[in-house]
């Protein structure tokens, strides 16, 4: 069910361990017939698309979510789910709203010369939230939260129907209780396209956040010079480090957070210890039977095809595997996991303590679950508040700063050969 697979030094990735392709050329082919329909024929292509896609006619009932609607959410789920939302939301808003950076006076980086940074938000950012094997109201809190902190002017959700043409109940609810009233009832690759071009019913939008499926990520990539495609976010993956005198159970749990989420996903554990191993892995199969019967098969499948239990030859080892693997989540399990922080370059999300629990991440901490997978978490970021802000420069100077930095204005641009930009600060009167 799972397998254990060993790794002759750290960094190296032990055959078997592997993500899946995200950008199929298919699922390209296929976005740039719907992008062309989207543009061209707006609405009636997106009721074509859904129709074709999710099964659902919207015809009668529309694009947007109305107030009625919202309203049938709050009266849908249970005074327990309510609470869950509002208090995952507190948090999540607590921790983002110390990311807003603080205004900070000009520098004068030399008599004269003055230098600064100006926030503002995007005008209008898309937040897409997946349906598809499961509803995302968590989705929904991770994305709204830091759009509204941030001061986005114009927030739009866009997530695909259900069977009845429903948005799901919990991510309404959520979204109101965020402060977010716009929601379209679209997904795919024509949402991606709606987004960008606009069609009769729905305004376009600046930027679009948020984790989809393969055709949301390549119409996202096609329409890089349309819109701001944001951070990527493909399928879920996690690594568990172990080492000695961890509750096998418990890393079992962990390990199978991330791979009940789908066959692509990707969940592994390393250790250095060959006997944690070993008693990892059966407590899995004592897990997983516990787990519903569609989970039990994703996680089952995941562990005995991507991902595993990878054995390394020292806690360095297993230190770099995680680098070289630059994963999404990471749960380290140890009771040095203050001392193994400092050598993790690459991870989306770290959790350490008595608690790693990557479920905890994922809803109610406070920190953001919208995370660079793929392999990104090498150079990319996890979801905050900067991704619904842009920075402007700002820059001042008066006679003194100009009577220093002209001369060195005119000596570089005539070198570059610009003579606009020595004849300015020449003759400027």
């Amino acid at each position: 069910m799972v397998r254990i697979l060993h790794s002759p030094q750290g960094g190296v990735m032990p055959e078997g361990i592997r993500r899946v392709e995200t950008s199929a050329r298919e699922a390209a082919d296929v976005c740039r017939e719907v992008i062309d329909a989207v543009q061209s024929r707006g609405d009636a292509a997106l009721l074509e698309f859904t129709h074709r896609f999710d099964g659902v006619d919207l015809t009668k009932r529309g694009f947007a979510v109305g107030e009625e609607e919202f309203a049938a959410a709050e009266k849908n789920i249970g005074a327990d789910m309510r609470e869950a939302l509002t208090h995952a939301i507190r948090n999540i808003n607590r921790f983002h709203e110390q990311q807003r950076p603080k205004p900070e006076p000009m520098m004068e980086v030399e008599p004269g010369v003055w230098c600064g940074d100006r926030w503002t938000p995007i005008d209008s950012v898309c937040l897409y939230v997946p349906r598809g094997r499961g509803a995302f109201s968590s989705v929904m809190c991770m994305l709204g939260v830091p759009a509204v902190v941030a001061g986005v002017g114009r927030i739009v959700v866009c997530t695909p129907p259900g069977p009845d043409g429903r948005v799901d109940d919990a991510t309404l609810v959520a979204a109101k209780l965020i402060g977010i009233d716009r929601v379209y009832r679209i997904g795919g690759a024509q949402a991606v396209a709606a987004m960008a071009f606009g069609t009769e019913s729905i305004e376009s939008c600046a930027k679009i956040v948020g984790p989809g499926n393969v055709y949301v990520s390549a119409a996202r990539h096609i329409l890089s010079d349309r819109i701001d495609p944001g951070p990527p976010a493909g399928p879920s993956e996690s690594v568990v480090l172990c080492d000695e005198g961890v509750n096998p159970t418990n890393a079992a749990w962990n390990l199978l957070i991330e791979a009940e989420h789908g066959e692509n996903s990707c969940a592994a554990l390393v250790t250095h210890d060959d006997s944690l191993a070993r008693k990892i892995a059966d407590a899995v199969g004592k897990n997983i039977e516990t787990m519903n019967p569609q989970r039990q098969a994703f996680a089952s499948q995941v562990l005995s095809e991507n991902g595993g239990i990878v054995v390394t030859k020292s806690l360095d080892d297993s230190i770099e595997f995680v680098n070289a693997f630059a994963p999404e989540h990471l749960a380290i399990m140890s009771n040095r996991g203050d001392e193994i922080v400092k050598s993790i370059r690459n991870a989306g999300e770290i959790l350490i303590g008595d608690f790693p629990i990557i479920s905890l991440g994922n809803y109610a901490m406070g920190l953001n679950a919208i995370l660079p997978t793929g392999g990104r978490a090498t150079t990319r970021s996890c979801v905050s508040v900067m991704d619904f802000l842009k920075r402007s420069s700002v820059g001042q100077v008066n006679r003194e700063g100009f009577d220093s930095v002209a001369p060195v204005v005119s000596v570089m641009s005539r070198d570059e050969g610009f003579s606009a930009h020595h004849l300015a600060v020449e003759n400027w009167s």
